[in-house]
């Protein structure tokens, strides 16, 4: 796990360098939006960057809380969503704030949770859900087997595509894939394998998917009373 510090120096630096909408998490923002419950009130995001599935989110629920340990991804997503009122951003460190019992009807963590102890914030992330509420993760994995080789082979190509479709270009600015590398280093992922073995015990009956761009998603609803 990274230190917390470094975490948010990391994603301050990147928001000041005014990162694209578009990238490997938001490419999947059309299946997350999917698993939405109708007739969401309150809804959760924990790691929300520069607020693009905030603001994707706010069109299916009520009211969402936002948070992000970075105070300039805050701001760069407020300055992003001044047509989105039912937005409420907030800095805070997730793991140092408590989240409400059984207050929300769907929580979200996108690229978010590798830097995070996995199975404490999953159990957070539970506890807040109401009855029937949907939990959404996308995440990043670790490959492991020759499964992975092949899909990280297919994924490479149809990276680029999709980049220059989506932005024009190829590749980001050099000053860009240099931030990111630089916080690569401290990134840690779990395998898809130990995810699948961790959501028997944590969250029976998830649906969980590999997907191309080196992401898994987890979906979940809390059982009804």
């Amino acid at each position: 796990m990274i230190e917390t510090n470094t975490i948010q120096s990391d994603f301050d630096k990147l928001a000041l360098l005014n990162i694209d909408e578009w990238n490997h998490n938001s490419h999947y923002h059309s299946y997350l939006l999917e698993q939405i419950p109708k007739n969401c009130k309150d809804a959760l995001e924990i790691g929300c960057g520069p607020g693009s599935f905030s603001r994707l989110l706010a069109q299916k629920a009520d009211w969402v809380l936002a948070l992000d340990l970075s105070p300039e991804m805050i701001k760069l997503a407020k300055q992003r969503s001044a047509q989105s009122p039912n937005i409420d951003y907030q800095i805070a460190d997730v793991m140092a704030w408590d989240i409400p019992e059984d207050s929300f009807d769907c929580i979200v963590s996108i690229a978010t949770l590798h830097h995070l102890p996995f199975e404490i914030v999953v159990q957070m992330m539970k506890s807040g859900l109401k009855s029937n509420g949907i939990l959404l993760i996308l995440d990043l994995y670790k490959f492991q087997g020759i499964r992975d080789i092949l899909i990280n082979l297919l994924a490479i190509p149809a990276n680029f595509f999709l980049k220059l479709k989506n932005t024009g270009r190829l590749r980001d600015p050099l000053e860009i894939r240099e931030a990111w590398a630089e916080h690569g280093k401290h990134d840690t992922y779990l395998p898809v394998s130990k995810v699948r073995r961790l959501c028997d015990d944590l969250l029976p009956g998830a649906i969980i998917k590999q997907h191309l761009l080196w992401r898994y998603s987890i979906v979940w609803q809390k059982p009804g009373e």
